[in-house]
């Protein structure tokens, strides 16, 4: 694959001086100056001067489908913004104003023509930058809420991508990539990442891409580069964030990790997951939502949390209507695509049976996560997450990271020695946020997430302390001296 590294990144300040441009304050904050030094670098570029680059400004995120010549949902920021945050009455309050510039395009040397980026200057800058994965596939704008408004309230600048493709758009079953939504759906949806040339493997390039051009278009906007690089991100954001820094110790010095998806073709991924979810699922149904069903123990015995039924409301009910096959197949087809989806499907899949029958194993290869950090990392994931079970995913990359490095956890008062890796479990937390609105004993994971990015800028920044790995108990916070080290002994509590 052509690496998303744009030629030339590391010269743009020789070329602003070559052309005689220098870095006073007023005159580095000009659209026009900043769009003219990117220009190579960057394509089809807009950049307003904004009174606000929070979402409290109706322009910040721009509608749904507002890039031309594009199909309906393969751009939808408004929608994307919301598929990680909690309902608006949950969300962290915004407490003033972020005036600042914005800066959105495309990366120009991406040779899809689909790699997208988000930069947000601040005036009150505060000398560092925060550089966003995007969950899905949703677009550069997934983070604004979550992760852009509370860094940019900070002062930081903010730099976001789309992990170099477009979303989805409306297909049929005629179509050999497409995908339905759910067992019981008529309607199919094409997803950009499985077009050949749309490997999995741009997600860390397009990370990376990003981290380079923020830092240059922070250098050029305020005359010096960012004191300090975080990575935040949520599930498939939280895997870039991983691979950032496991690969790319240069650009960053740590990250934050949200209910990242793990990676690895022996010891744990999606592909391995979500088939007896789905094969189970009907006959608890069947059962009446019985917990002492067969069903619903092959489910748990599979890696899944308990189910909460809430009424005529199932929480497992709401992972088979939206993700379990629509991401299970998405999956199948990006990195198996000789398996015949809808003739053996996709509850059938057996992920040892297909390493022999084809490149799926070399295909998860190429991606992996290897536990590798070579920068500070938090993860925070939910012990009820049903699309990413915690036993499977966070748990298996912790011990990952333990198996790359040994027992040397608490070794990372000093830079120089093991970087620190910390796991924090949100007991009765999930993969989704919104879902908490139905069912009220889920615990919400964005204040805890946006807790451990200032704890991670405390230990970078000040040589503060990072508490241990640790359960945070429902209602619960993170603590230096928790009651359950470790990881929580029941996934739920009612």
């Amino acid at each position: 694959m052509e690496s998303l590294r744009l030629a030339g990144w590391g010269g743009l300040a020789a070329l602003a001086l070559s052309i005689g441009w220098q870095a006073p304050a007023a005159a580095a904050g000009r659209c026009d100056q900043l769009l003219a030094l990117l220009h190579g670098q960057i394509a089809d570029a807009t950049c307003v001067d904004s009174a606000d680059l929070t979402t409290a400004n109706p322009a910040t995120t721009p509608a749904n489908n507002a890039l031309a010549g594009l199909p309906a949902f393969a751009f939808t920021p408004q929608t994307d913004r919301a598929t990680i945050a909690p309902s608006a009455p949950d969300q962290t309050p915004l407490t003033h104003a972020v005036p600042g510039l914005q800066i959105q395009a495309r990366l120009a040397k991406d040779p899809l023509g689909e790699a997208r980026i988000l930069v947000r200057l601040p005036n009150n800058w505060n000398g560092k930058l925060v550089v966003a994965g995007a969950s899905g596939t949703r677009s550069e704008f997934n983070g604004d809420i979550a992760w852009s408004d509370y860094v940019l309230q900070k002062g930081y600048a903010y730099v976001s991508q789309n992990k170099g493709v477009y979303n989805f758009q409306l297909s049929s079953a005629a179509d050999p990539l497409a995908c339905r939504l759910n067992p019981a759906s008529s309607i199919y949806v094409h997803f950009y990442d499985n077009d050949p040339a749309a490997l999995f493997t741009r997600w860390n390039e397009a990370m990376l891409a990003a981290a380079r051009l923020g830092r240059d278009a922070v250098e050029l906007r305020y005359g010096r580069r960012p004191a300090r690089t975080y990575a935040v991100g949520t599930s498939n954001g939280g895997y870039q964030v991983r691979r950032a820094v496991e690969t790319a110790p240069d650009l960053f010095d740590g990250g934050v990790d949200w209910e990242g998806t793990y990676v690895d073709p022996t010891r744990g991924n999606i592909l391995a997951s979500l088939p007896p979810a789905l094969l189970n699922y009907p006959d608890y149904v069947a059962s009446g939502f019985d917990p002492n069903s067969t069903a619903a123990k092959n489910i748990v015995a599979a890696g899944y949390p308990p189910d909460i039924v809430s009424g005529t409301n199932s929480l497992w009910g709401f992972y088979w209507a939206q993700f379990w096959e629509v991401t299970q197949c998405q999956w199948q087809k990006r990195l198996d695509p000789g398996y015949d989806t809808y003739g053996a499907g996709p509850a059938n899949y057996v992920y040892v049976d297909r390493l022999s029958a084809s490149n799926v194993g070399a295909n998860l290869a190429a991606f992996t996560t290897t536990g590798h950090i070579q920068r500070p990392l938090i993860t925070v994931a939910g012990t009820m997450d049903a699309l990413l079970p915690i036993n499977d995913q966070a748990r298996a990359y912790a011990r990952a990271v333990d198996a790359g490095r040994g027992d040397d956890r608490e070794q990372d008062r000093r830079h120089d020695r093991t970087p620190p890796y910390r796991l924090y479990e949100v007991q009765n937390g999930n993969h989704i946020e919104t879902f908490k609105g139905s069912f009220p004993q889920l615990e919400l994971i964005e204040p805890h997430a946006q807790k451990a990015f200032d704890l991670l800028v405390g230990y970078v920044e000040q040589g503060a302390a990072l508490p241990p790995d640790q359960c945070i108990p429902h209602g619960g916070a993170i603590a230096s001296s928790p009651a359950q080290p470790g990881h929580c002994s029941s996934l739920f509590v009612p």
